[in-house]
C-alpha cells in the first residue's frame, strides 16, 4: 500500500526548513515518500513569486535530490493558472492507495478558506505540524478536529528572508542547500 504526503507551496526558494520539517514527517508518519509540489499561482499570494517557474522547479529538484523519499512533480506548473490543492488531489487519488496533505499551523488557521476543504479532507489525511499556539491562533474551525498534529522541529526561516538576504549581499548559507545557494547566484535570482 503506497502511501504518500505532498507538500506544496512557492519555493520560492525552497529552504532548509522545508527539508528539515519534511523528514520529519516522513519518519513519523511512516510514509513511502513525500512529492514537492510548486504551484503555478498560489491562490493565497497571487502577486508575490519573484522567480519563475522554471527555477523554482529546478531548486526543488536540486534540493531534493540527494534524498530517495522525496521528490518533485511539476503537476501544478503543467496545469497552469490557479493552483487549488483540491484540484491536485483529485489528480493524485487513483495513483496512490493513501494521500496525507502536509500543511503547517498557520495554513489550518485560514483552511476553511481554501477552496473546497471538505472534498479535501475527503481525498486526503490533513497533517499539521504543529507550532507553538500564539494569541493570534486562538481563533478555530470545524478542520481543527479533523487534523492529525506532528511535531517537528520549530523553524525560523522563511523565503521571503532568503529574498532579502540575496538583494542585500548577505550570505545564505545553511538556510538552503548548498546546491539551491549555487543555483540562486548562477542565475542572479532575487536581485
Amino acid at each position: 500500500m503506497t502511501k504518500v504526503g505532498i507538500i506544496g507551496g512557492s519555493f520560492d526558494p525552497i529552504h532548509s526548513g522545508h527539508l528539515i520539517t519534511a523528514n520529519f514527517v516522513l519518519e513519523q508518519r511512516r510514509l513511502h515518500k513525500i512529492i514537492f509540489i510548486p504551484c503555478n499561482i498560489s491562490p493565497h499570494k497571487t502577486q508575490v513569486v519573484a522567480a519563475e517557474n522554471n527555477h523554482r522547479l529546478e531548486m526543488v529538484k536540486l534540493a531534493i535530490d540527494n534524498n530517495p523519499h522525496f521528490e518533485c512533480s511539476d503537476l501544478e506548473i503543467q496545469k497552469g493558472g490557479i493552483s487549488y490543492t483540491v484540484e491536485t488531489l483529485k489528480e493524485l487519488k487513483n495513483k496512490f492507495d493513501e494521500i496525507e496533505l502536509i500543511i503547517g499551523y498557520d495554513n489550518l488557521v485560514t483552511f476553511d478558506k481554501w477552496k473546497d476543504p471538505d472534498e479535501i479532507i475527503k481525498i486526503a489525511k490533513l497533517i499539521v505540524l504543529r507550532r507553538s499556539i500564539g494569541s493570534r491562533d486562538i481563533h478555530t474551525n470545524k478542520y481543527y478536529g479533523e487534523a492529525i498534529y506532528v511535531d517537528t522541529p520549530i523553524i525560523e526561516i522563511s523565503s521571503s528572508e532568503i529574498r532579502e538576504r540575496v538583494l542585500k549581499n548577505l550570505p545564505i548559507d545553511y538556510l538552503v542547500p548548498e546546491a539551491v545557494k549555487k543555483y540562486i547566484y548562477k542565475f542572479n535570482l532575487y536581485r
